[in-house]
This record gives structure tokens, C-alpha cells and sequence, in this order.
């Protein structure tokens, strides 16, 4: 038996190998291969200094908040449940800064990101499997964003660019703005904010100009609940968390925090790291739910059960050359991006179309390059692979383009706008595939020492992550109704959806290995495939690690 005793119930194990390289090799081994430098520690309490040197990944992050993707979702939430569900657009936005904050603090601390940890903790054949449902989520996203592109450039050009012509231009102008971060991070940061601040501008012109009801706003944030609703809004609130976090996000964003050249052999530097990085963050998804807040309520506030043939004679009387998108029913339409911006145009003016379809492309380009670093973070830290950003980005593009030029070329704009419904629910499958390995690493006294999660906080994210559980298996179930009752079509999926379950139970089962050695390592080393070892080894002095950036000494022990 163990008769010593241990101060760090995590550091039994041996440093992970991300957080033991020397600087040197973490800044050779980092894509971005600038460092910015950041004040030393002072006396002070807040500097807008130092929070201004911080300032970029957070907003870089944010992007994520604000695909077309989010704003589809937006905007039908407005349509189906008009005010009633601010409340939830509030709480996933908190949500959402709980697992960033994680995120940031894992990449500050221990100098690993996400996808390097991971690579690191769990075995080959789950590790492959992390990286291929992040890469899934990646491709997912990037469609989404080809998607809101394309419309915006036919929105834009009246008709004249068709969607499969909108669709192959996206590939040409990525290659484009990625050559701007040749002129440095800060610059790059800077046109990242730019794009941010062109969606807070055209949305909030829309909400401005709709002029929806303030004290149904009011009532939406602060009042849960949704009056009246059914089976459809009920589907749109749960998707609304799958909408609004998106895995991939969450590894993007512990690399990200990297690009500051944080001392992280001072405490007190890697304690104010931490501070600013979660300011920031705050302000940027803060942005982030108010260009969320302003689709929502523009389309609660005017699109309240409007018939097609009440918004077909608008688009005639204002000219909007996309009008017979609106003819030949009188039945209530479902909404979409596309169809969104030229309500706005029949309704409030062409003008309100055009600077709706300004948003979408800034909405879709932004997230395009943001998805290319996180694509290429994932790929170097599972993979070791450290691909150029033009090749990075061709596979991406390509996986992403070549089902989604199929469609608008072969189908109609119902087809194609439809299919980012299916991508948001692809998105929240993928889910606990970074929730759970971020919760895991950032509650470890190995990877975080003295920095490691506070219980509430580890509780509130496992919550978080039981419920995106939840979420999955009402959209499976959902999803299996609308299918063919056929066994030839149940037997598969089921075996998918059982494989799918018993691998989050999996990834559980190593959680609480790692978090709670003392009662779970034993599982945990057996789920790795190490037999049954014991975390303290098999005999002689047990292996105890100093935790990182700790000074005081462990309780010392041996095992005999």
C-alpha cells in the first residue's frame, strides 16, 4: 500500500510531454508562429494596457458565435417562437464563455492546446476518432459557411451568380484573405474585428429599422419559458444549443491563447493571463449574443405569421427581383437565410436586402478562416502534421464544396438551405467530443496544477455535457421517426448510435481516471489498454511529478 500521502490527487502520472518541451520547441512546433508580448505583472488591479495586448483570441473565437449556421438559427427561432426563447440565446452564450474559459485557461497553463493534449492522453484508436469527429465538425461548418456565401453573392448580384457559381467562388477568395496573415497577427486580429464589426453594423441596422417591441425583449431575456409552443419550437430551442457552441471552437481557442508569450514559469503571470484572456472573451461573445439578439428579434418582430401571399404583394409593390420565391401558396413559409434577406427587402426595403446579405458574407467569410485554424491546430496536434495554411485549406474546401456544389447546381435553393438545419444537428453530435476531453484535462493537477477547476466549475461543465447528451438523444429519436421503418435502415443506425454512446462512456470512464485517481485509475489504466498498472506503478518508489508552476513541496510516499 501507498503510505504517503499526496498533495496533488492528479500529478501521480508523469508530465505530459506538451507541457515538459522547453519554449523553444513549443514555438517551433506552434502554426502561429508569431509570439505577441504581453506587459509583466504589476500592482495593479486592471490595466486596459495589458487587456488591449490580450485582445484577439477572444474575438478570433467569437467568430464561431456568428456563422451562418448561428444565423439561420436566429432567425428561425424568431419565426417559430418569436421572443420566448432570448432566454435560452442568453444562457448558451454563458454556456458557451463556461467551456471557452476552460479552453483558454488549458492553453495559458500548461502550454498545451486541445488536440495536443489529447494526442497525448488517450490511446490510438480513440484518439484517431477524436480527430476524425473534429474534422467532421470542421467539414460541417464549412459547408455551412460555403452555404451563406453563395447566398449572399446571389442576394447581392440580384440573380446574376448563380449558387453553384457563389459556391466556387468561395474557394478563390479564402486563398485571398488568408495571405493577410503574412502581415502579421495583430493585423490579421485587426481584419477579424473588422468583419465583426461590419455584422454589428448591418444587423443592427435591421433591428433598427424594424423597431422590435423593447419590452417583448425584455420579457424574452429575463422570463424562461416559451408560451404556447410545440413540438417544432420545442425542436428549435434544443438546436439552439448545437447552434450556438461548436466543438471545433473549443480546440481552436486553447491554441489561439498561445499566440501571447505568457512566462508560464510565473505564477503571477499565468494568474493575470488568465484574467484578461476571460475579459476578453466576455466582451467578444457579450458582441457576439448582441448580433445574435438583433436577428432573433427582427424576425420575431416581423415575420409574426405572415402568409406568402401577403409578402408576395410587398416584394411586387418594392420591385425585389427575387419575389417569386413568395408566390403560389397562401400558407405560412418556413424560413431561411435566403429567403430571410428578401423578406427584409419586400417588407423594409431592397436596401434592408443588401445590407442583410452584406452581414451573411462577412458572417461566412470570417468563419471560413477561423475554421481553416482550427482545422490545422487539430491536424498538427493528433496528426503531428504541419500542412501549409493554402494546403490546409484546399482539403478542407474541397470536402466541403464538392456535396454542396452537387446540390446547388442539381437542386433548388429549398435543398440547399435546408441542408443547414441537418449541419447544426451534425454540430451538436459532435459536442461532447470536445466537452468532455477539455473538462477532463482542465480539472488535472498534471496538466493545470495549483489552476485546475474549482468543483462548482467542474460541476457546472459535466452538467453541460450530460446535457448536450440529452440534446443528441432527443434529436436521435426525432430523427429516427422521420426515417423508414424498415429494418435495413433502423439496424444501422442503431448500431451507429450505440457505438456512438458506448464511445462517450468511454471517454467518461478516462475523465474520472484522471480526475479521480484514487478511486477510478484502475479502470482508467485498464479502458487505455495498460492491463490493469496501477497509477503509482508496479513497486518501488511511487512516481511523483511537482505539479506545474507549484513551489510547495508534495507529501512524499513510497510504495512497497
Amino acid at each position: 500500500p501507498n503510505t504517503g500521502t499526496q498533495a496533488d490527487s492528479g500529478s501521480s502520472q508523469s508530465e505530459p510531454e506538451c507541457i515538459s518541451q522547453t519554449r523553444e520547441q513549443r514555438q517551433q512546433s506552434t502554426y502561429l508562429d508569431e509570439k505577441i508580448a504581453v506587459p509583466q505583472p504589476g500592482q495593479e488591479v486592471f490595466s486596459l494596457r495589458k487587456l488591449w495586448a490580450y485582445t484577439g483570441p477572444g474575438f478570433l473565437m467569437s467568430i464561431a458565435y456568428l456563422d451562418p449556421g448561428n444565423i439561420e438559427s436566429d432567425l428561425q427561432t424568431g419565426t417559430l417562437a418569436r421572443f420566448d426563447l432570448l432566454w435560452l440565446l442568453l444562457l448558451a452564450h454563458i454556456l458557451g464563455l463556461l467551456m471557452q474559459r476552460l479552453a483558454a485557461r488549458l492553453g495559458v497553463v500548461s502550454g498545451c492546446n486541445l488536440a495536443e493534449a489529447a494526442s497525448e492522453f488517450y490511446p490510438a484508436v480513440p484518439r484517431f476518432l477524436l480527430w476524425l469527429m473534429v474534422e467532421v465538425a470542421i467539414v460541417g461548418s464549412d459547408m455551412q459557411e460555403v452555404i451563406g456565401t453563395a447566398i449572399a453573392l446571389n442576394l447581392l448580384s440580384n440573380g446574376a451568380i448563380p449558387l453553384w457559381a457563389g459556391v466556387l467562388i468561395t474557394i478563390v477568395d479564402t486563398f485571398t484573405f488568408l495571405l493577410l496573415d503574412k502581415y502579421g497577427l495583430r493585423r490579421l486580429e485587426a481584419f477579424f474585428g473588422f468583419l465583426i464589426l461590419t455584422m454589428a453594423v448591418t444587423f443592427g441596422y435591421e433591428y433598427v429599422v424594424v423597431q422590435p417591441d423593447q419590452r417583448q425583449v425584455l420579457r424574452g431575456l429575463v422570463v424562461p419559458g416559451c408560451r404556447g409552443c410545440g413540438g417544432r419550437q420545442l425542436l428549435q430551442a434544443v438546436g439552439t444549443i448545437g447552434a450556438v457552441i461548436m466543438p471545433h471552437n473549443i480546440y481552436l481557442h486553447s491554441a489561439l491563447v498561445q499566440s501571447r508569450d505568457v512566462n508560464r514559469q510565473d505564477r503571477r503571470a499565468v494568474r493575470e493571463a488568465n484574467k484578461y484572456f476571460f475579459v476578453e472573451s466576455s466582451i467578444a461573445l457579450f458582441v457576439s449574443f448582441l448580433i445574435n439578439l438583433f436577428v432573433v428579434s427582427v424576425f420575431a418582430q416581423g415575420y409574426s405569421e405572415q402568409a406568402m401571399s401577403a409578402i408576395y404583394n410587398s416584394c411586387v409593390a418594392n420591385d425585389n427581383p427575387h419575389a417569386d420565391i413568395f408566390s403560389g401558396n397562401s400558407s405560412k413559409l418556413d424560413m431561411d437565410i435566403y429567403r430571410g434577406g428578401v423578406f427584409l427587402g419586400c417588407q423594409f426595403g431592397l436596401a434592408c436586402m443588401y445590407i442583410w446579405a452584406v452581414g451573411i458574407l462577412a458572417a461566412g467569410q470570417s468563419s471560413t478562416m477561423t475554421g481553416t485554424y482550427a482545422g490545422q491546430f487539430v491536424m498538427e496536434g493528433f496528426l503531428r502534421l504541419r500542412w501549409k495554411r493554402w494546403q490546409r485549406v484546399l482539403l478542407t474546401r474541397s470536402l466541403a464544396i464538392a456535396p454542396t456544389v452537387l446540390l446547388a447546381a442539381l437542386t433548388d435553393i429549398n435543398r440547399l438551405t435546408g441542408l443547414n438545419d441537418l449541419l447544426n444537428v451534425l454540430m451538436s453530435q459532435q459536442l461532447p467530443f470536445a466537452l468532455i476531453p477539455i473538462l477532463t484535462f482542465t480539472a488535472s493537477g498534471r496538466y493545470m496544477s495549483e489552476f485546475r477547476n474549482h468543483p462548482v466549475i467542474s460541476l457546472l461543465a459535466a452538467l453541460l455535457s450530460a446535457a448536450v447528451v440529452a440534446i443528441n438523444v432527443f434529436f436521435m429519436a426525432v430523427f429516427v421517426q422521420q426515417l423508414p421503418q424498415v429494418w435495413y435502415v433502423l439496424a444501422p443506425l442503431g448500431l451507429a448510435c450505440l457505438l456512438y454512446f458506448c464511445f462517450i462512456i468511454y471517454l467518461v470512464v478516462l475523465a474520472c481516471a484522471e480526475i479521480f485517481p484514487v478511486c477510478c485509475g484502475r479502470l482508467g489504466d485498464r479502458c487505455r489498454g495498460r492491463g490493469g498498472q496501477q497509477l503509482l506503478g508496479s513497486g518501488g518508489d511511487s512516481e511523483i511529478v511537482e505539479p506545474l508552476l507549484g513551489d510547495s513541496e508534495l507529501a512524499g510516499g513510497t510504495a512497497t
